[in-house]
């Protein structure tokens, strides 16, 4: 009996003794395992970081480029809106560069479709490896931007790579409220605001921008003999495209700014007649007015001479005066 239960005792220290050594081999790989799939897992999160990271500064670095002014009113949004707004601008800014970086518009219509598609692909959440598209991914899904505004601007850009003149004021205008305000009403989604009075500043400030931007161009358009200027203005007052070819400062081509210039301030003065309306949230999305006032200003200065060397270099104030306003909350 003693001999059996020592027998008995003798298999179950076997059995104890086995499993006991089953588990030492099994354990530590099961743990190496799981280390090494939270190594793997910190690394896919790194990794995931440091492409936003190097997406958001690719957007930075392209706006502070290649359109300062509106780097410097997307600094001086709230947090929360800033790295939204300037993916936003730098979409802007990737569609406006076609058209001078293509030799053929065939290139051009190519890149435009390219970002037809990825709008479909980032509403899909499945966004391409472009460190612009990222960006808009991000801003799209976290203030959930209108995919028509979006959507506009490209096909407006499209049309644009035609090369050619406005054939009047209202092409341009429509040019205008195509690109720049719908710039303008996405900045405003940006800010969370949904407002009609807004919609309808936004709607004039663009238009005022996209006027006051083809004024701006004209002189280095004009070095490489190209005039996008309104026709009919231009034939009203008798000016061709060769007085601005050959940076003529002659009375009819300065009559023909002034028209130009006038209208832009037209559209400025519309915008700022909602302010008392317009909500206090959205008045960071309306700096912009403080450059298009002050290119008046000064083209106004120099009688609406567009060639003026003092209108190509930027005003060193301009962001003191920015700042100033985004202070007083007012445009």
């Amino acid at each position: 009996m003693a001999a059996g239960i020592s027998a008995k005792q003798g298999l179950l220290s076997g059995k104890t003794s086995l499993i006991y050594r089953l588990h030492r081999k099994i354990a530590p790989k099961n743990a190496t395992i799981q280390r090494v799939g939270e190594i793997q897992s910190v690394r896919a999160s790194t990794n995931t970081t440091e492409d936003s990271q190097q997406s958001e500064n690719y957007c930075l670095d392209l706006v502070r480029s290649r359109d300062y002014e509106g780097f410097v009113c997307s600094l001086l949004l709230p947090q929360e809106a800033r790295r939204s707004s300037l993916a936003v601008r730098a979409f802007n800014v990737e569609l406006a560069q076609v058209k001078d970086s293509v030799s053929q518009k065939t290139i051009g219509l190519m890149r435009m479709q390219f970002w037809k598609t990825a709008i479909e692909e980032i509403y899909r959440d499945d966004p391409p490896n472009q460190p612009v598209a990222s960006e808009l991914w991000r801003a799209v899904r976290k203030h959930s931007l209108s995919k028509r505004w979006l959507l506009r601007i490209i096909t407006e850009r499209e049309k644009d790579l035609d090369d050619r003149a406005y054939r009047n004021l209202q092409e341009l205008e429509t040019y205008s409220e195509n690109t720049q305000s719908s710039l303008m009403y996405l900045l405003l989604e940006c800010l969370g605001v949904k407002n009609v009075h807004a919609d309808h500043a936004a709607s004039h400030i663009g238009k005022s921008q996209g006027i006051v931007t083809c004024l701006r161009a004209t002189p280095y358009l004009s070095s490489r003999r190209k005039v996008y200027l309104p026709m009919d203005i231009c034939m009203l007052h008798g000016a061709s495209q060769e007085d601005f070819i050959r940076s003529s400062r002659e009375q009819i081509v300065r009559d023909v700014v002034y028209d130009i210039a006038s209208q832009a301030h037209v559209h400025l003065q519309h915008a700022r007649s909602f302010s008392h309306s317009v909500p206090a949230p959205a008045t960071p999305a309306f700096l912009p007015t403080v450059v298009l006032e002050d290119y008046l200003q000064r083209v106004r200065k120099v009688d609406f001479d567009v060639f003026h060397k003092s209108l190509q270099s930027r005003n060193p104030l301009l962001p003191i005066q920015l700042y100033f306003r985004s202070w007083k909350k007012t445009y």
